[in-house]
Formats: C-alpha cells, structure tokens, sequence
C-alpha cells in the first residue's frame, strides 16, 4: 500500500522538472502559461510549479487590454514631454563677457617643466604687517610664508596661442597643492593683466586617473551586469546629454527651472527606464510610481522653499550665475537641483519594488491585490530605511567641511539649521526623502493593481492548447 502513494511523486517531479526546461527554451508563449499557476488539486500541477521555478525567461506578457489601459496613460504623458523639450530646446548656452572670477576664466593647459627650492624671502612670497604683529590670523600666516623653503615653479603652456610660453609659479611650503616636474596643471589667462602676470595656476591636470576610474567603472558594470549594464551605461550616457544639452542650456536662456527640470527628469526618466528594462508593463508601472513620486517632490519642494525664504543664492557659484545671468530664478534653480537629485534613487526604488510585486504573483498567481500589496510593502520598508540613510549621509558627507565651520564656531544645532546654507541642504534631503518614502506604497498598490486585474490565460488559452498543463485544467 505504501508503494503506490509514493510513486506518483517522483514520476510528477521528473515530469516538472523536465517541463521547466521547455520553458527555458522557448520564449514564445510559454510565459504567459507560467501565469496559470498550480493546479491545487494534482500532484503534477505542484510539480509545475517547481519547475516554473527554474525558468530564466522574461516576465510573463500582461494581456492586450491590460496594455491599452497602460498605454493610454502613457502615450499623452510621452507625448507631452516630447512636445516640452521641442518647446524649451535651447538655441546654446547664451553668450557672455568673461568676467576672470571663478570657473569664469580663459584656462589653458601647462606641464611643470622645473621645480627650484628657494628662501621665501628671496622670492618676497608674503608681506609681513609694518607693525611685524602676529596676533591676527593674516599676520600669522604672512610671517609663515616667509619661513622656510618655497618651490619657484617654472610652467609651460602647451595649448592656445601662446603654446610654448613659460612663466614662474612661486609656491609657499604651506600650500595644499605642491607642484612636482612634469606635472599636467590647468593655467588661467588674464589677457588684460600686465605680460608677467597673465598665466597663473589655478588646478592639476587629472584628466588621466579620471578616465582610468571611469574605464573601470564601465568594465565592472559591464562584466557584473552584462547586456543589461551596457544599456545601463547608454542611459547614462542620454542622460548627460539630456543634462548639458537641454537642462542646463535652456535654463540659462530664461526658461522656468522648474518645468525645465521637470521635461527634462521626464525625458530622463523614460529613456532610461525603458532602454535599461525594455518596453513591458512592468517598466511602465515603475514609470508612473516615478511620475507621481516626483509630481509630490515638486509641490513639496516650491512650498517649503517658499515658506522657509530660500533664496537659493548662498555660495559662490551661485553668486556669480545670478551675477552673470540675473534673469534666471535662483529659487527655482534649487527646486529643479531637489528634483534632478531625487530621479535617480526613485528610479531605484520603484523598479525594485514593482518587480518585486511581479514576482510574488509569478510565484503564487492567487494571491489577490491586497496580499500582493502587504507583501510587497514588507519589501519596501527595508528599501525604505536603507535609502533614507543613504540620503542624509549622502548630504552630510558632501557638506562635512561646512558642518565642521560650524562645530568650530560652536554654534547650537538651531543656529546652524537656521543658516540658509544649510537649512537648503535640510529641505533638499528632506523632501527628496519624503518623496522617496512615498514612492514605495505608491508603486507597491499601483503594481498590485495592474498586475491583479491582468487575465492573460483568457487570451492565450487558444495557443497552446496541446500543453500538459492546459489539458489538466480543462479537466
């Protein structure tokens, strides 16, 4: 008695198994029979099961109207950021007067060809107060340049119109940038100033060990990710470009920041959602748990700035955009740098988390939108805690030099959170993680409704009729 219960066990486990290789091999309508799930009643359907399991193909394929419904809502939103960014295309960066402050300088490149030790005084590197006092910071720092060796730095330019051209660089003992010969540094031109002071210093030249790194990260990329880490690296690739020719120019021409930035994450959206994942509803719902997150960061963001008086002009490089361009909205500028800043980890999250809801329904198709949505936000709490984390140190490691200005200073935390400074990087992470943690209840019930209310066996009953498994549940 016990033998014959036992053999249909093996026989349905080979049969399963051997099943789920067809399914390996063949990508043509056989997702959509993954999509049937188990028959409760037969041991061979549990069986189905198992070997559903060791399917590597795609997703299975929603049904046609379930894709209408998706398109529907799509197309228009495509078509809308389409007909932005042919509205706000910018005709190139406008043209200004050099103003020599900051990165608005004529550089060139240079080679250190000799590098000469000599007496800081000999070279008049500083100038000691009259008074010879050192009580002040600057007195202090004056006398400690003259004391010691300096490095007389001579310099070539190897570019522009006065290729071949040297001149001196005196570089005092205490300098945090020492130049060493046949070192590559970047040269500043002043073609107002005397003939003697024209070129100076301003960087080193790290162009190599930049692509280097860059190299490297693309074949770690590659090799880890495969064919999908080269799609990732041509998304990135469209998305700079999106960012340096559209964003950046068409908000230099006067465009509002804030709707340019919102074309442009759009376009940057779709570009690479659906190049790294490919056109298939699950990329779409991902897009539209995007699209709402990101809708909900922009209105978080325009009234916090607002109300908190955020002129988003607190630096120097700010300072000299608004004095170069002072028709451009600063405010606005910080709202689109929240949103630009916030696509990329939303990506992240709502990619994950739809996919996650798609798997769950692979792997138990009876599981209905409110159990696939519990499910799913389980998933998402622990996304939630680790982004969020990785947000606010992102921030604090980026202002670090700023934060110890202030525990210098020992100022309270209020007074340091009051200072625009940083109450800007406050409302940037804060409403970049507010959306954040939005998007993963939001994408979770999107995902478990649309993938609830597909019926793709109603469609592809009529395909593969003579399948083992539509036999059985014909039966």
């Amino acid at each position: 008695m016990t033998s014959p219960q036992q053999s249909p066990d093996p026989q349905g486990h080979e049969h399963g198994h051997g099943h789920a290789h067809g399914r390996e091999h063949g990508h043509g309508h056989e997702p959509g029979f993954g999509r049937h799930g188990p028959d409760p009643g037969s041991g061979s359907g549990h069986n189905s099961g198992h070997g559903h399991s060791h399917s590597h193909g795609p997703a299975a394929p929603v049904s046609r109207h379930l894709r209408r419904v998706i398109a529907a809502v799509l197309i228009p939103f495509a078509t809308a950021v389409v007909v932005g960014l042919l509205v706000l295309w910018p005709g190139g960066t406008p043209a200004h007067e050099r103003t020599g402050v900051g990165f608005d300088r004529q550089t060139e490149q240079g080679k250190v060809v000799a590098v000469e030790q000599v007496d800081c005084k000999d070279v008049n590197a500083a100038q000691v107060p009259p008074t010879g006092d050192t009580s002040t910071p600057q007195g202090r720092e004056a006398v400690n340049a003259q004391q010691g060796e300096c490095a007389k730095a001579t310099i070539e330019v190897t570019s522009g119109p006065d290729k071949g051209r040297r001149f001196t660089e005196i570089v005092q003992p205490d300098a945090p940038r020492q130049l060493e010969e046949g070192q590559g540094v970047v040269v500043a031109y002043a073609p107002d100033a005397p003939k003697d002071l024209q070129y100076s210093v301003t960087d080193v030249n790290r162009k190599v060990p930049m692509a280097v790194l860059a190299i490297i990260f693309a074949l770690a990329v590659v090799l880890v990710g495969r064919m999908r880490g080269v799609m990732a690296l041509i998304a990135l690739a469209v998305s700079f470009l999106v960012l340096t020719l559209f964003i950046l120019p068409a908000i230099l021409e006067g465009s509002n920041p804030l709707i340019v930035a919102v074309v442009g994450s759009s376009a940057i959206m779709l570009l690479a959602l659906y190049m790294c994942h490919g056109l298939s509803a699950r990329t779409s719902v991902a897009v539209l748990g995007t699209l709402i997150s990101l809708l909900l960061i922009g209105l978080l963001g325009s009234f916090f700035i607002g109300w908190a008086s955020l002129s988003g002009n607190t630096d120097d490089y700010t300072g000299l955009i608004h004095g170069l361009y002072p028709e451009i909205d600063m405010s606005g500028l910080l709202l689109a740098g929240v949103i630009i800043g916030s696509l990329g980890v939303l990506d992240d999250v709502t990619v994950t988390q739809t996919s996650a809801v798609w798997e769950l329904h692979q792997a138990d198709p009876g599981m209905g939108p409110r159990a696939l949505y519990r499910a799913g936000i389980r998933i998402g709490r622990d996304h939630i805690a680790s982004v969020v984390n990785t947000l606010v140190l992102a921030y604090a490691g980026a202002s670090l030099p700023l934060l110890l200005l202030f525990t210098i200073a020992d100022s309270s935390m209020g007074t340091v959170a009051n200072s625009e400074l940083v109450a800007e990087e406050i409302v940037r992470t804060l409403v970049g993680s507010i959306g954040l943690v939005a998007s993963v209840p939001v994408t979770t019930a999107l995902a478990a409704l649309v993938v609830s209310a597909d019926r793709p066996s109603e469609e592809a009953g009529g395909r593969t009729p003579g399948r083992g498994g539509r036999r059985r549940r014909a039966k």
